[in-house]
């Protein structure tokens, strides 16, 4: 793979690795902003960041009643109206890795990112490809961009169902009322509000209407929840095929800084994460391992797809070493102490935990 022509990126990501790049940046400068600026947003790589020219980039959607229809970049900012959302996408895996190794890059819990995203409805742009036979169930997403680890493309597919059932999804080309940057999958990318960055493709060229599921590598064999007893890759190989591919995260928070002060005082913000049952509707932190819970103050919220902001400030006489949080749903889910391990490492949403400075 060449990576001799990728864009500069940003000199505030602590790279986790060079080729392809993956870098995300510290939680503790991650929580000062609502919205993530651009040099905080983390980079998810599986090859070389490519460059286009934004006048001639074009989407392809295939599949429909009316056969192939090609969209340049200004078709759909000319023809369509601008719908904005604001989202967030994000992991953390190191904490998992500490219970047994897994297999990916070892983020830490600076990768995530809270972006205003623009562009136009996905449900809009299928209009377009007609009346669709009674089969079609999924929306595949392809990028043919760059060369990937474990495949020739990078693909992905949500259910179709979803799809007309949110209009958040979007073909975006802005972030933060910006021009989509190539790092973050410009000129166009999907938006799914809700689901794992895994399925929001970068580069977008090529949309398929189908019967099926992408048969990509990194919706049928990655980004899967596989039982704890299934520790190697050759374990892992027959059972692929019999595990859904991930959709939705988990509820999460995580602990982004701590503070004492000299009368007793522990400051803690950090970050929650929506689940797949309603945003964040509290969070609690614990200095006595969730024998007792404080409630935290909730500083930013922006629609049902953000993340949530949160800080406190409890007393603290110095008898425990760490801090704890917890976040809990609008149905009233609870993000559980301990997270499952998986050979994968995904999907991990233990207790917020950090070391008390």
């Amino acid at each position: 793979m060449d990576y001799s022509s990728e864009p500069s990126h940003s000199p505030l990501l602590i790279v986790q690795d060079s080729q392809p790049f993956n870098a995300e940046p510290s939680a503790a400068s991650l929580v000062e902003f609502p919205l993530t600026p651009e040099d905080l947003v983390y980079c998810r790589n599986h090859g070389p960041v490519p460059n286009f020219d934004s006048e001639s980039y074009s989407i392809v959607i295939k599949g429909g009643s009316k056969g192939d229809i090609t969209l340049s970049l200004n078709d759909l900012r000319s023809q369509f109206p601008i719908s904005r959302v604001v989202a967030c996408a994000g992991i953390r895996r190191k904490e998992m890795a500490t219970i047994k190794p897994v297999h990916g890059v070892p983020w830490a819990d600076g990768v995530v990112a809270n972006c205003r995203w623009g562009g136009v409805s996905l449900s809009e742009i299928l209009k377009l490809a007609g009346p669709l036979a009674s089969e079609i169930q999924h929306v595949c997403f392809e990028s043919h961009a760059t060369l990937c680890q474990d495949d020739t493309y990078y693909g992905a597919s949500i259910p179709i169902s979803k799809v007309y059932q949110d209009p958040d999804i979007l073909l975006a080309y802005e972030m933060n009322n910006e021009p989509l940057s190539a790092d973050h999958g410009g000129p166009i990318r999907v938006i799914v509000p809700g689901y794992l960055g895994a399925r929001w493709v970068k580069w977008l060229d090529t949309i398929v209407v189908s019967s099926e599921e992408s048969p990509n590598f990194y919706q049928q064999r990655d980004y899967k929840i596989l039982p704890p007893n299934v520790e190697t890759k050759e374990k892992a190989k027959p059972l692929w095929s019999k595990y859904p591919s991930m959709t939705a995260l988990p509820l999460n928070s995580v602990i982004a800084h701590t503070s004492c002060s000299s009368d007793d005082k522990l400051f803690v913000k950090g970050y929650a994460l929506p689940g797949p049952s309603g945003n964040v509707k509290a969070v609690e932190v614990s200095v006595d391992e969730g024998s007792n819970w404080n409630p935290a103050r909730i500083t930013y919220q922006e629609g049902k797809w953000s993340w949530t902001l949160w800080e406190a400030e409890l007393t603290y006489k110095g008898d425990s070493k760490r801090v704890y949080s917890r976040a809990i749903d609008t149905a009233g889910n609870v993000q559980p102490k301990e997270g499952v391990w998986n050979l994968r490492g995904v999907a991990y949403n233990g207790w917020g935990v950090a070391d008390i400075a």
